[in-house]
This record gives structure tokens, C-alpha cells and sequence, in this order.
């Protein structure tokens, strides 16, 4: 049949479902967004006298940003050395035209993967990952992620030292 119905394509093969139309944002949302980067723990109360609003305002414009999709969420920043993961490498991957979206759900599912990313280049994935220690390393690179079929290669660039450009609290 010529016409296909969407429900009928497999699920790799749909689109992914476009998010609406970000809304413009305003002197304020910028300073809200700058205050919340700084200081995820920011109180409403705090961050609504720093850029001069109600507290209802605030609460509804950091809501309104989270709702948009401008803030995807909150976290810690972490030192993952002292956390345990003392070996860290940013690995690329050049993968099956078209396997993006499967690549991405098993890369997802590593551990120790902290940051996926399609890019343009030599290579198509680059991603980085957090392990206890070298050996971990390899077993995650030899093991787990060559045994990915869409997988057509890897190069693994070891993190000697790295600098968390995120600001200081």
C-alpha cells in the first residue's frame, strides 16, 4: 500500500514530536535563568527580590520556563573523582546511517554515560562517560558499547584533567 499510516511504521522510524514554539524571553526570564544556573537552590523569595517581582510572579515565571522546556531540570554539580569515578573519556562513535534514536536509548542505559550528543564531523555520537577506574573503562568500550550493532566504531580520548565552567555558588 502506497500510503503508509504512521501508527503502522515501526517506532524508530516515526518522527520525534516537535515541541511547540518556544516564547520569547524577557530581561527578566534571562536574569531568573542566570540566578537559577548560578544557584539551582535559589528560594522563590530570593530569587523574585533579585530581579525585582512578586513572589507569585517569580514562582509562575520559573514554572512558565520549566513548562516551556527552558529549564530541564535541577542538579549538583559533581566532582566525579571524589565520587568514585576516577576515569572519565569522551568516546566517538560513528554509527549505521538512520540509528541515532536506537544508538541513543542504549547509550542512555550505561553506566556512567553523563552526556550524548549527535554531532557533525568525522564521527556522528560523541559521548562522555564517568567510570571507577580504567579497567571499567575498557570493559564499558570493548564490551558494552562495540557489542552495539548499530556501532561501526569507537575512539576513546581519555579526560586527564577536566575545569567545571558552570558557576561557582
Amino acid at each position: 500500500m502506497a500510503s503508509e499510516r504512521m501508527a503502522d511504521r515501526p517506532e524508530s522510524d516515526r518522527p520525534e514530536p516537535q515541541p511547540p514554539e518556544p516564547r520569547p524571553l524577557d530581561a527578566i526570564d534571562r536574569d531568573i535563568l542566570q540566578i537559577l544556573h548560578t544557584d539551582g537552590r535559589a528560594s522563590i523569595r530570593s530569587v523574585a527580590e533579585r530581579v525585582h517581582v512578586s513572589r507569585a510572579n517569580a514562582y509562575a515565571r520559573i514554572n512558565r520556563l520549566i513548562d516551556d522546556g527552558v529549564i530541564r531540570g535541577f542538579g549538583a554539580r559533581i566532582n566525579h573523582e571524589r565520587a568514585g569515578q576516577g576515569a572519565s573519556a569522551y568516546i566517538t562513535l560513528k554509527i549505521v546511517q538512520n540509528t541515532w534514536r536506537t544508538v541513543r536509548e542504549q547509550l542512555r542505559a550505561l553506566p556512567g554515560a553523563s552526556h550524548i550528543a549527535l554531532v557533525s564531523g568525522d564521527f556522528d555520537v560523541l559521548l562522555l562517560v564517568h567510570t571507577p577506574d580504567n579497567r571499567a573503562l575498557r570493559e564499558l568500550v570493548l564490551t558494552r558499547l562495540q557489542s552495539i550493532p548499530e556501532v561501526l566504531s569507537t575512539r576513546t580520548l581519555l579526560v586527564f584533567e577536566e575545569d567545571d565552567l558552570e558557576p561557582e555558588s
